[in-house]
């Protein structure tokens, strides 16, 4: 049993080292300046997320992530945001904190561009102690590791009423976790990883749209992980939807409307990859409201 754990950990580890440093979201496109900071003050009025993922649900140190994003327009043209994020795999614990600004263009009716820059910490905790057997590789792996790292961002977002494309790489500054003192080498570097998604709204009739969405993450030495999402909206309330990860997984999502101000949802993801027969599926659940304050800037109602 011991020897199944082991090997489980250092799976996490080589996770989390090379594959998903930069958590997945079902519902990236209700969770956007996590990613892209040009995202933040798209919105007319202070917009709230929090968001709570448990991946490989059933598989022992699988990742959890819960995220709370802010974000709101100064003025016309400058957005803030605010970003925190809880990350777990196996026995590395990572909170990251982020301030968002951006800054968009007018080009011309609809259409506009936003550019954009995060800059914060990432505190990571490696609890190694009682996990890794002494022979188990490095010395590096004996003992815990805790310590912080500055991080800055950039993104771009062009956006009309009905349609959007973004582009971003959340984290610019390499970080390494681990160093072993003995031989300099290192484990746990961070990699960029950079996201380019796009959605699109179409008014099927006077109470259904329908919003297609689709998000490519890569760090140019890893596969390239590419999402494939759709969504009903029904009378401005009801959105029915869903996704699929290419070769990972595919499932559902739907959230309601409460009240119009404050929406709640579910993803459900059903893996297909070779996890499957240890852990069969993924769970995320979002909340999001909207606080309005006297608009001082009148913009179009858009549904992204």
């Amino acid at each position: 049993m011991k020897s199944i754990f082991l090997k489980l950990t250092l799976v996490f580890f080589g996770v989390m080292v090379y594959a998903q440093q930069d958590p997945h979201y079902t519902q990236y496109m209700y969770n956007m300046n996590v990613i892209n900071p040009a995202y933040a003050g798209s919105k007319e009025n202070l917009s709230v997320g929090i968001l709570g993922r448990r991946q490989w649900e059933g598989l022992q140190g699988a990742p959890q992530t819960y995220t709370f994003n802010a974000h709101m327009p100064v003025g016309r043209k400058v957005g803030l945001g605010l970003s925190v994020i809880a990350d777990q795999i196996g026995p590395v614990k990572e909170q990251n904190v982020n301030v968002d600004f951006s800054y968009t263009l007018d080009l011309g009716g609809e259409h506009k561009l936003a550019f954009g820059a995060k800059a914060g910490a990432s505190i990571f905790n490696i609890n190694l102690q009682g996990v890794f057997v002494p022979d188990a590789g490095d010395p590096a792996f004996s003992e815990n590791a805790v310590g912080a790292n500055l991080n800055v961002g950039a993104g771009l977002f062009y956006y009309t009423d009905n349609y959007y494309i973004s582009f971003s790489v959340p984290n610019l500054l390499g970080a390494v976790h681990l160093v072993d003192k003995t031989n300099g080498r290192r484990f746990g570097t961070d990699a960029n990883h950079y996201f380019l998604t796009g959605g699109y709204v179409f008014n099927l009739s006077e109470n259904v749209k329908f919003k297609p969405f689709t998000m490519l993450k890569t760090t140019f030495k890893d596969p390239l992980s590419v999402d494939f999402s759709t969504n009903f909206l029904l009378y401005d309330k009801f959105e029915l939807g869903a996704t699929y990860r290419l070769e990972d997984s595919f499932g559902a999502m739907f959230n309601v409307a409460v009240t119009p101000n404050v929406r709640i949802g579910y993803a459900y993801d059903h893996i297909v990859s070779n996890l499957r027969a240890f852990a069969p599926a993924s769970h995320e659940v979002i909340l999001l409201f909207d606080l309005n304050f006297p608009k001082k800037v009148s913009r179009s109602p858009r549904y992204f």
